[in-house]
């Protein structure tokens, strides 16, 4: 893999998909393949830290997934408290600023407090920004930044006036969008945003993905040509 390639990458975005069905084969409950999927965040972390990636962004509860059962929404909200909250990963120690995108409105009072808190306390950590999308969807996000333009009452904006608006005005637009479990859809996520990312879909499970997975992904991006609309000079 050229270390050109590596250079030009500076963002990936992850749709962590299959934790639910990693459990089932297992006989396990889907909670459980909640937690285990905590830690393929933490090892994809360490790996991007050591590729020098900058910045990287999990899909983590989308609009949709209010749909799910109550107790599996309930259990994922304990599972992320608790994580903030016990920080185990050491976010400091490692030089990571946690952000968020998404409406947090909806998310129980004292899981919001500890993920601002938590972003507060990493705000100055340089080595990654690790995104997490929370209550986020691609539609529901550009339907709040055209709220907002409306209420600035200009009458014309351009686009790159526009992504001021949007969750992510803080992050470049993904490089490379990996979905995992090897489902070949977006589920509304960051859809603006991939308007010339590369995609790739391998089938492994989330809580199965590591470093040497993320390592194909980043073999498969090198070899991607990456015109913008142009053409091959």
């Amino acid at each position: 893999m050229s270390k050109n390639y590596l250079n030009l990458l500076d963002h990936i975005a992850i749709i962590m998909d299959g934790n639910g069905r990693w459990a089932t084969k297992r006989g396990l409950p889907r909670n459980v393949g909640h937690k285990a999927g905590v830690k393929a965040i933490e090892k994809t972390i360490d790996a991007c830290l050591k590729y020098k990636i900058k910045y990287l962004t999990f899909f983590a509860f989308s609009t949709e997934n209010w749909k799910r059962d109550e107790k599996e929404i309930n259990g994922i909200f304990s599972l992320l408290r608790d994580y903030l909250h016990d920080n185990p990963y050491n976010f400091n120690e490692k030089g990571v600023s946690v952000k968020h995108i998404g409406d947090l409105n909806p998310f129980p009072e004292d899981l919001k407090n500890q993920l601002l808190k938590t972003e507060k306390e990493t705000s100055k950590n340089k080595n990654i920004t690790v995104t997490f999308a929370l209550n986020y969807g691609g539609r529901d996000e550009v339907v709040r930044a055209i709220n907002k333009v409306l209420k600035s009452d200009k009458k014309g904006i351009t686009f790159d006036e526009f992504k001021k608006n949007l969750d992510t005005k803080f992050l470049p637009d993904p490089d490379l969008v990996i979905r995992t479990s090897g489902e070949n859809r977006l589920s509304n996520f960051m859809l603006l945003q991939m308007a010339y990312s590369e995609l790739y879909f391998p089938k492994v499970l989330w809580p199965d993905f590591n470093e040497k997975e993320l390592l194909k992904a980043l073999k498969v991006f090198s070899k991607r040509e990456r015109r913008f609309g142009g053409i091959k000079k």
